[in-house]
C-alpha cells in the first residue's frame, strides 16, 4: 500500500494531499507497481459521536457456515427508514429476518424471508442470504417493497432471467412483496418473483437494489430500481463485466411496475444508455464492476447535488469511490481503480498505458489502497474492503455537512472526502480517517465497539439524513449524534512570547547553543548521553510558569543538510526532568521507529505513542522537514484527556496525534537527537499547572 517516500515539505501541502488523496504511483519503467498509492488516508481531528441505538438477536446461516467470518452474532447489512413518514426503520438481516425498529430501537421481525424460500441459502459465502431491502417511494400508499436474497440446492434448475454464469452455484433473486397493510409492524401479504441472475462462484453478486430518493415525479429516475450486480468472481479471469450481452458486473435500472423485460415481469426504460442496442441488456444502467458494494445519492438540490456515489470493492489493491452516470464504463476488469489490470499477474497493478484515454474509462473520484504486510503472500487476502456510504446532509453534525462518510468494512475504519472534492476528471479527493468518540466523549475504536477485530461495518442512513454504523461482529446499531474535534481543549490565557533570550533557556549543554535576536539555535549537534534513550541535547524554556494544558506555536529550521535522510529536530513538552518528557520528533525520515513521531520518556528508554506509527511496515506519518527552510509547527497537549497533536505548515488535519496519560504538566523546550537547527516566533498558551 503506502511506501517511504521522501519529498520537500515546502511542496507537502500540494503534493502530500495529492499522494494522500490516491493519486496513481509514478510509472515504473510500465513494470507492476508494488505500492500503488505510497501514502495513507490523513487523520482527521474531526471525530464522530455516537450512540448504541439497537441491539439485534443472535442470528444462525443456512446451511451452517465452516468460514468463520460468517460466524456472526447477527449479520445486520443495512439501516434505512420508512417513505412513509412512520419513522420506522428498517434493517436486513443476511440470515433472514427483516427487521423493524421504531423508536424504542427495539427490533421486532417484520418478515422472516428464510421462511418464504425453502431453498434460502446464506451458509456459504460473504454476501449470501437475504442481502438487501428497498422500499417503493409510494409504500405508505401501495405497500410495495424489494429484497435480494440467494438460493442454491434445487433452485438451481430454475430457468434464469439472464443466461447463468458457466457451473453456477447459486441464484441471486429480486423479489416484489405488496403488503395488505402498510402500516402494520407485521407483514402480510403477496410477493412475485421479477429477477432471477445465476453466478459461478459464491461471491460478487447482488450487492443492492435502491431507488433515487432524490428524483422527483416527473424525472425519468422515479420509480426505477437500481441493481447492483458483482461478476460472480469471473472478472479476475474474463472481461465479463465489459461484456454489455450479461448483466454480471454491472448496475441495473429497471422499472419493477412495467412488463416489457424478456421475463415479463418488469419494465425496460427507454431511457437507459444501451437499449436497442444490438447485442447489449437494455437494463445495463453502467458496467465495468467487480463487486459494486454499496452506491447512494447526494440530496443535495442544485450545483453538485443528487450525484450517484459507488463504493467499490477491488481486487489487487484499490479501494475506490466512483461517482457514477447512465452509460459509465468504470473499467474493470481491465482496470482496478487508477491502475491497469493484467489477468495474467495474480499480484500486482500496471501503470495505465500511453492510450489510456482512447478507452473512455470512468476513474475513481477517492481510492485507497490495500497496505499488505511485508510477509503477504500474494494472493491470499489482506482485509481491506471498502463500504460505501452517505455524502452528510442531516442536522445533527453540521461539520459533516457535504463530507462524504464512508469505512473499511473488515478492519472498521471511518473515512470521509468531502463532496466537493470529488471531481470526474479531477485527483481522487483526499481520504481523512476518524476517530469515534462515546456519549461521554472518551475516544472508542470501532473494534472495541464491535467486540472484534473484524468489525463487518456499514453505513446507513434515515429520513432526516442522519447516519448509522452497523456492525455484524455484535449485531449492534450506533447512531452518529454529531462531532468531536481531537485535542480540543482549552488551554488557559497564559501566554509567554518574547523568549528568545539566552537568559529564558536551560539547554543540556549551553556551549551548542546561540541566541542570536530572535531566534533560538542549535548550532552544534549533540551526543549520547548515560541514562535512556531520549534526544541528544534540547534546551528547556525556562520563562513563565509550567503549564497543563498547552499549546506550542513556532516556526523551526532543519540546519543539517539535506542530504543526511534521517535529519530532525524535535519539540519538548511535559517537561519534568531530564529524563521524564514528552518530545514530537520532526524528522524528513518517517520508515524507522525512533523518527517522525510523538514520544514518551518516563525514567526509561523513549517509547512511541502515536497514532500513525505502523510497526508492520516500519512507517510512520508523512515526513514532517525535508528541506533547510523554515516551517510553522502548532502543537496542542491536552492534560485531562492526555491528546497530543502535531501540525505542520498550517495543515486543517493534524500530522501526528497521540494519547497519553503520563505527564499532566510541564515545561516546553526545543532540541534534536544529533542535529542542528533553529526556533523562532515562539508564542506558548496554556492553563498553570
Amino acid at each position: 500500500m503506502m511506501s517511504k517516500p521522501r519529498w520537500s515539505l515546502l511542496a507537502t501541502v500540494t503534493l502530500v494531499t495529492t499522494l494522500l488523496a490516491g493519486a496513481p504511483a509514478a510509472a515504473q519503467d510500465e513494470g507492476p507497481i508494488t505500492d500503488p498509492i505510497p501514502e495513507d488516508p490523513v487523520t482527521s481531528e474531526l471525530g464522530l459521536t455516537v450512540r448504541e441505538f439497537a441491539q439485534f438477536p443472535k442470528s444462525e446461516p443456512t446451511p451452517a457456515p465452516t468460514d468463520p467470518r460468517l460466524m456472526r452474532h447477527a449479520r445486520i447489512n443495512h439501516l434505512g427508514e420508512l417513505p412513509d413518514g412512520s419513522g420506522r426503520k428498517y434493517v436486513p438481516d443476511l440470515n433472514g429476518n427483516l427487521y423493524f425498529v421504531p423508536e424504542s430501537g427495539e427490533p421486532e421481525v417484520y418478515l422472516d424471508v428464510k421462511a418464504e424460500f425453502p431453498d434460502f441459502f446464506s451458509g456459504r459465502g460473504m454476501g449470501q442470504g437475504f442481502g438487501f431491502v428497498t422500499f417503493d417511494p409510494d409504500f405508505r400508499r401501495n405497500g410495495v417493497f424489494y429484497t435480494v436474497h440467494t438460493e442454491a440446492g434445487a433452485a438451481l434448475d430454475k430457468e434464469t432471467t439472464f443466461p447463468r454464469q458457466p457451473r453456477t452455484q447459486y441464484h441471486g433473486i429480486v423479489t416484489e412483496w405488496r403488503a395488505d397493510d402498510p402500516a402494520s409492524d407485521t407483514f402480510h401479504g403477496t410477493s412475485r418473483e421479477i429477477l432471477r441472475l445465476g453466478f459461478a462462484q459464491q461471491i460478487h453478486g447482488i450487492q443492492q437494489i435502491d431507488f433515487n430518493p432524490t428524483a422527483k415525479r416527473n424525472s425519468e429516475d422515479h420509480g426505477l430500481l437500481y441493481i447492483a450486480v458483482g461478476d460472480g468472481g469471473l472478472g479476475v479471469s474474463s472481461t465479463e463485466p465489459q461484456d454489455l450481452s450479461t448483466p454480471h458486473g454491472k448496475i441495473l435500472r429497471i422499472d419493477p411496475h412495467g412488463n416489457d423485460s424478456v421475463n415479463g415481469q418488469y419494465g425496460v426504460p427507454a431511457s437507459n444508455p444501451f437499449v436497442g442496442q444490438q447485442d447489449a441488456v437494455g437494463e445495463i444502467f453502467a458496467y465495468g464492476m467487480r463487486d459494486p458494494h454499496r452506491f447512494s445519492w447526494d440530496p443535495k438540490r442544485g450545483p453538485g447535488g443528487n450525484r450517484m456515489f459507488l463504493g467499490h470493492i477491488g481486487q489487487h489493491a484499490i479501494e475506490s469511490v466512483y461517482e457514477v452516470r447512465k452509460g459509465d464504463n468504470l473499467g474493470w476488469s481491465e482496470r482496478e481503480g487508477t491502475f491497469r489490470y493484467d489477468r495474467a499477474d495474480d499480484c500486482y497493478l500496471y501503470p495505465l498505458p500511453d492510450d489510456d484515454g482512447n478507452y473512455d474509462y470512468v476513474y475513481p473520484v477517492a481510492q485507497y489502497d490495500h497496505n499488505p504486510p511485508p510477509d503477504w503472500e500474494c494472493g491470499t487476502d489482506v482485509g481491506r474492503a471498502i463500504s460505501g456510504g452517505f455524502v452528510y446532509r442531516g442536522d445533527d453534525a453540521p461539520e459533516l455537512r457535504g463530507k462524504y462518510l464512508f469505512a473499511d468494512l473488515v478492519d472498521g475504519r471511518v473515512f470521509y472526502t468531502e463532496s466537493g472534492e470529488m471531481r470526474r476528471g479531477a485527483e481522487p479527493a483526499t481520504i481523512h480517517t476518524m476517530r469515534l468518540y462515546d456519549e461521554n466523549g472518551n475516544w472508542v475504536t470501532t473494534p472495541e465497539l464491535a467486540g472484534d477485530t473484524r468489525v463487518d461495518l456499514r453505513f446507513g442512513r434515515d429520513a432526516d439524513g442522519e447516519l448509522y454504523l452497523l456492525s455484524k461482529a455484535n449485531g449492534k446499531i450506533w447512531k452518529i449524534t454529531g462531532t468531536k474535534r481531537f485535542a480540543d481543549c482549552p488551554t488557559g490565557s497564559t501566554v509567554v512570547k518574547n523568549a528568545m533570550g539566552e537568559k529564558n533557556w536551560a539547554p543540556v549543554t549551553p556551549e551548542k547553543w546561540e541566541f542570536p535576536r530572535r531566534e533560538v539555535v542549535l548550532a552544534e549537534e549533540g551526543s549520547e548521553r548515560p541514562g535512556p534513550r531520549r534526544p541528544y541535547e534540547y534546551a528547556v524554556l525556562t520563562k513563565g510558569p509550567e503549564f497543563g494544558s498547552v499549546r506550542l506555536d513556532a516556526q523551526v529550521r532543519l540546519d543539517t543538510p539535506v542530504e543526511v535522510t534521517n535529519r530532525d529536530v524535535v519539540l519538548v513538552f511535559g517537561y519534568q526532568s531530564d529524563t521524564r518528557f514528552y518530545y514530537a520528533h520532526l524528522s524528513t525520515d518517517n520508515t524507522i521507529y525512533p523518527h517522525n513521531g510523538i514520544f514518551v520518556v518516563d525514567d526509561a528508554d523513549r517509547e512511541r505513542i502515536d497514532h500513525q506509527w505502523d510497526p508492520v511496515r516500519s512507517q510512520g506519518a508523512a515526513p514532517a522537514i525535508t528541506d533547510a527552510e523554515w516551517h510553522e509547527v502548532s502543537l496542542t497537549h491536552c492534560a485531562e484527556t492526555g491528546e497530543i497533536a502535531v501540525y505542520v505548515d498550517g495543515q486543517r488535519d493534524p500530522l501526528m496525534t497521540a494519547v497519553d496519560p503520563t505527564f499532566t504538566s510541564g515545561r516546553v523546550g526545543f532540541g534534536s537527537f544529533d542535529n542542528v537547527g533553529r526556533l523562532r516566533d515562539l508564542s506558548v498558551m496554556g492553563r498553570k499547572s
